[in-house]
């Protein structure tokens, strides 16, 4: 008698507010699986509302995994998720359950289901090559990149001075190009990659509404709370949109309404980008979040 193959990894993917967390859900309760996070602000705890994690209450009794598993005043590192979601993915498959992971945060994904070289860290380093950004500039910055990695100088955003400090990082702590640590589009292990799409002003009117009720249900207590725990001495934590502005607020540099418009922009800009992540894997199969039919849909496309 021949054992029934092992079935693939399901990847919900997409940008802010797409409703992949539902959808997992769904699918977990169809398919007899659990769920990995793959949302780098989902891992502190505490961090919820601003989050929009999925309160334990209306879980369905699905097992969550890579949520809730670091302290605020620790900093979030793409090798340690990569090393611990690998580790729960093997654990569901043995239990003879699916995986499925969740969520919008692209380098984590890829860290999960990808073959990918994470290159070291250097707190020294790191923090020698901020404080130059600091003074220079990040046109400076990025032109000393494209001196000594023009690949991967292309391949980031102009303004995102954090990925061309971590690309300088790399390239002197390493002597290689930081472009050749870049992910392939190259599985693991079996995957399937679902991609929740909504249409723009639907999209857009769905994040004004939820910051909004981030702010109703308490957003400046929690962050309140998590400053008492060192939020603002953590850099990944301290960043996360929402809470740098109601930190913000909170110092009153901000009004509450400030803080609200600063967030619901702030959210949009973030969508932009992982939709632009996203969209530029082929591999991924593209769904309506918004379709009726939206959990067959997703239940084709796994059984095709």
């Amino acid at each position: 008698m021949t054992s029934s193959p092992t079935p693939p990894l399901v990847a919900v993917v997409g940008a802010t507010a797409t409703g992949k967390s539902a959808l997992a859900l769904d699918l977990a309760e169809r398919l007899s699986g659990e769920i990995v996070g793959a949302d780098a602000s989902q891992l502190y705890r505490g961090m919820d509302i601003g989050t929009a994690k999925v309160p334990v209450g209306e879980r369905r009794g699905i097992p969550h995994h890579q949520i809730d598993v670091l302290d605020i005043d620790q900093d979030a590192s793409v090798a340690a998720y990569q090393r611990d979601c690998r580790a729960d993915i093997d654990a569901i498959y043995a239990r003879g359950r699916v995986p499925l992971l969740v969520g919008g945060s692209g380098l984590y994904v890829r860290a999960a289901v990808d073959h990918l070289e994470i290159p070291p860290t250097d707190a020294t380093v790191r923090a020698r090559l901020e404080a130059e950004a600091a003074t220079s500039g990040t046109p400076a910055m990025l032109a000393r990149l494209r001196e000594v990695d023009p690949e991967a100088a292309l391949a980031i955003e102009p303004n995102n001075v954090r990925r061309i400090v971590r690309a300088l990082e790399v390239v002197e702590l390493t002597g290689r190009p930081f472009s050749a640590t870049m992910p392939r589009r190259e599985y693991l292990r079996p995957t399937v990659m679902l991609g929740l799409g909504v249409e723009r002003a639907v999209l857009d009117e769905r994040i004004a509404r939820r910051t909004a009720r981030m702010w109703t249900d308490g957003l400046l207590d929690e962050v309140e709370q998590l400053e008492e725990r060192g939020l603002s001495r953590t850099r990944t934590a301290s960043r996360a949109v929402g809470y740098r502005e109601a930190l913000a607020q909170l110092a009153g540099r901000m009004r509450e309404q400030e803080a609200i418009e600063a967030t619901t922009t702030a959210t949009r800009r973030l969508v932009r980008r992982q939709e632009s992540w996203f969209r530029a894997d082929p591999r991924i199969a593209w769904l309506d979040g918004t379709a009726p039919d939206l959990l067959d849909r997703a239940l084709s496309s796994i059984h095709t």
